[in-house]
């Protein structure tokens, strides 16, 4: 299972310059909800919504969410192997609940202080290749 980041949704659906391989598509994916938030707010403020608010919903409806439940947001209260930003922490412990469950999970991100705190957490980076 991919656990998606907003900085992969948004490379995504922005056309950057570094962006997923279709592979990623195949695979099951999973966000927290915080993911959906990221991304419109993103959207919102480029004023992009008229022209790629389908492409958002689409992307969206495909994901897995994971509500920001108590026991999510109980994990994103506690301290983490370093400093994290708000963010950051609860898409850590959406990882970490995902876990809790059984479920074998990777982390698919741009965002370097986001992979560096899930590798000190024994959280396995999704490799693009």
């Amino acid at each position: 299972m991919i656990y998606l980041d907003s900085s992969f949704a948004l490379a995504y659906l922005l056309a950057e310059d570094r962006y997923p391989p279709n592979t990623l598509w195949h695979q099951p994916i999973v966000s927290s909800r915080l993911l959906e938030c990221e991304v419109w707010t993103r959207i919102n403020a480029r004023r992009l919504q008229d022209s790629h608010g389908d492409a958002v919903r689409g992307l969206i409806g495909r994901i897995a969410i994971i509500e920001m439940v108590p026991p999510v947001l109980r994990r994103a209260l506690e301290p983490f192997p370093i400093p994290v930003r708000t963010p950051d922490a609860i898409h850590l412990a959406a990882i970490e609940f995902i876990r809790s469950q059984g479920a074998s999970v990777q982390l698919a991100s741009y965002d370097e202080r986001l992979v560096g705190a899930a590798r000190l957490l024994g959280i396995a980076e999704w490799n693009e290749n």
